[in-house]
């Protein structure tokens, strides 16, 4: 790090360094005391001034005894942070909020009411669009997802709960791309102790409507672009569009989730995007990595025309 920040090119290694015209990423693993010393801080400050990546260490526990910033960052990490390096960047100033996931319904301390949504779709935009440069702000229910590298992630439960932190963090974001699965309804009033099934169980519980996530973005949207999601099991195009229109939708993503091969707990797809303009595109079956950067690409457009 030193010798790269300084031009010192004394040996195989700087000397290449100062050669190529490739891009350069440095992973800087070290005791944490040598990584937040001064000197050190200035020179990889230096090597990002002057274009350089450098990602991040990981915190925990060192090989020296010590435990803070400095360790290795994980295979897959350091994978997804060349990735980054490597994919265009056409979000970069972006700020994406994306929704994810499930939510879940308390019916008393050991049930809830919930859906078939993994996370997968909207973890994958999540990942894809920090890849092409833009800060992504992740609100998630319950998944066992793994959280991409550089996102910023929110975890939460219940519908009410994600609402609450879509509208806390709407004032950043200039992009909103609602991927979750959000339950309609909710027990309005959640047992405090398990419902015993001789006692009749479910009788006597009501149902009432959760806050409508999309439509309170669409209300406040103001220059945001908002991308929708329809999961439907028939009239596909014809839901979609009711759903863009009266959301206040900029784009939507409709699939089909009475297929097998694709849709819900899938790591496949297959998608019709339809926008305000009138626009419609088939997705044919995909990965989901794949779908969502067909969708950015479509977002990055809508950016770049205005």
């Amino acid at each position: 790090v030193g010798k790269a920040a300084n031009g010192i090119a004394d040996d195989l290694l700087s000397t290449s360094l100062m050669a190529t015209r490739a891009p350069l990423i440095f992973v800087p693993s070290m005791n944490v005391n040598m990584f937040r010393n001064p000197v050190n801080q200035t020179n990889l400050q230096t090597l990002r001034d002057y274009g350089f990546h450098v990602m991040q260490p990981a915190t925990g526990f060192l090989a020296c005894g010590y435990d803070g910033e400095g360790k290795l960052p994980e295979p897959e990490d350091i994978l997804e942070f060349c990735e980054r390096v490597a994919a265009s960047k056409d979000l970069e100033g972006e700020t994406v909020l994306i929704t994810a996931g499930p939510t879940r319904e308390d019916i008393d301390p050991v049930r809830y009411i919930s859906n078939y949504s993994s996370g997968k779709m909207g973890f994958a935009i999540a990942k894809a669009a920090w890849q092409r440069g833009a800060r992504v702000l992740l609100v998630h229910g319950p998944s066992a997802e793994k959280v991409p590298y550089g996102v910023e992630p929110s975890a939460v439960t219940s519908a009410q709960q994600m609402h609450d932190k879509v509208m806390e963090l709407l004032p950043e974001a200039t992009i909103v791309i609602k991927a979750a699965a959000v339950a309609d309804y909710r027990p309005a009033d959640p047992a405090e102790q398990k419902l015993k099934k001789e006692k009749g169980l479910l009788e006597g519980v009501s149902l009432v409507p959760n806050p409508d996530i999309l439509a309170a973005v669409g209300q406040k949207k103001e220059d945001r672009l908002l991308v929708g999601f329809a999961a439907e099991t028939d009239d596909l195009r014809a839901n979609a569009q009711r759903k863009l229109e009266t959301k206040n939708l900029d784009l939507i993503v409709a699939n089909d989730v009475s297929r097998t091969d694709a849709g819900f707990n899938v790591d496949q797809n297959a998608a019709v995007l339809l926008d305000r303009d009138g626009g419609i595109e088939e997705l044919p079956l995909q990965s989901k990595t794949e779908m969502a950067h067909a969708v950015l690409s479509r977002v990055a457009r809508f950016r770049a025309d205005g």
